[in-house]
C-alpha cells in the first residue's frame, strides 16, 4: 500500500536527518520501524504520513505517486492515512474538548453529519467515558489524551495507520489497551499498520514483521 522510495528528508538541506532510505508496508501488512531516539525515524514517519515533505525520492500509496504534502496533498491521499503521534499534548488543540477534537477530521473534511455518532462510537472503543468527552487536554491525564488522540486517528476509518511512538510516553496497562484497540481496527477493516518505535519487545510482539532502521540503506541512513 506504502512504498518510500530513495527518500532524504530533513528540516535543513544542508543536513538531512533521513538519507536514501526505502521502506515499504503491503496492504493489510502490519510493518514495525525499529531503532533508537534521534536516527530519523519520526521524520521518516511524517513523510510516510504526508506531513513533509521529503528533499529527494518519492512517496506512492496505493500504486499512485504523492505529489502534494500536508493541504496540497489530494484529499483521497490524506484520508487514507491516520497518525498517532508519541506525544498528545503537543498534537492536541489545547482549546478543544475531547469530542471536538475526535472529530476534528471529519469537520475539516465536510462530514459534519458524521459527528455525533461517530465520535460517540470512537470514546466507547478507545476507552474514553462520556464524563470525559466535555473536558479539554489539561483537564485529562496523557493516557486518556491519548486515546482521544488515537480516536482521532481512526475517525475517517483509514486504510493505513501510522503510529509514530504512539505508546512512548504510557504505562504498560494503557499500551496494552491501545495496541488492542489498533490491533481490533485492523482485524475489522485490513488496514495496514507502520508502528515506528525504540521498543523491540513491543514491535515484535505487535507487528507482523519488524525492520531495523539500520537495515533500510545500510551506514548511509544512520550518519
Amino acid at each position: 500500500m506504502l512504498e518510500l522510495r530513495s527518500l532524504t528528508a530533513g528540516y535543513d538541506r544542508r543536513a538531512a536527518v533521513v538519507r536514501n532510505v526505502s521502506l515499504r508496508v503491503g496492504a493489510g501488512e502490519s510493518v514495525g520501524l525499529l531503532g533508537p531516539s534521534g536516527c530519523g525515524k519520526s521524520t521518516l514517519a511524517r513523510v510516510a504520513a504526508l506531513l513533509h515533505r521529503p528533499d529527494s525520492g518519492d512517496v506512492v500509496l496505493d500504486g499512485a505517486p504523492v505529489l502534494g504534502w500536508r493541504h496540497r496533498a489530494p484529499r483521497a491521499q490524506r484520508t487514507a492515512i491516520g497518525v498517532a503521534f508519541q506525544q498528545p499534548r503537543l498534537s492536541a488543540d489545547p482549546r478543544l474538548r475531547l469530542a471536538d477534537l475526535i472529530a476534528e477530521p471529519l469537520r475539516a473534511t465536510g462530514r459534519a453529519s458524521e459527528v455525533v455518532d461517530r465520535t460517540r462510537e470512537l470514546a466507547r472503543t478507545v476507552g474514553l467515558g462520556e464524563d470525559l468527552m466535555g473536558r479539554r487536554p489539561h483537564e485529562v491525564s496523557d493516557g486518556q489524551l491519548q486515546r482521544a488522540c488515537l480516536a482521532r486517528a481512526l475517525v475517517l476509518r483509514p486504510r493505513l495507520l501510522i503510529c509514530d511512538e504512539m505508546t512512548a510516553m504510557l504505562d504498560a496497562s494503557t499500551t496494552a489497551a491501545l495496541v488492542a484497540v489498533v490491533e481490533k481496527y485492523r482485524s475489522a477493516t485490513g488496514a495496514a499498520l507502520l508502528a515506528v518505535g525504540h521498543d523491540r519487545t513491543l514491535l515484535e510482539r505487535w507487528c507482523g514483521r519488524t525492520v531495523h532502521w539500520e537495515e533500510l540503506a545500510g551506514p548511509e541512513a544512520a550518519r
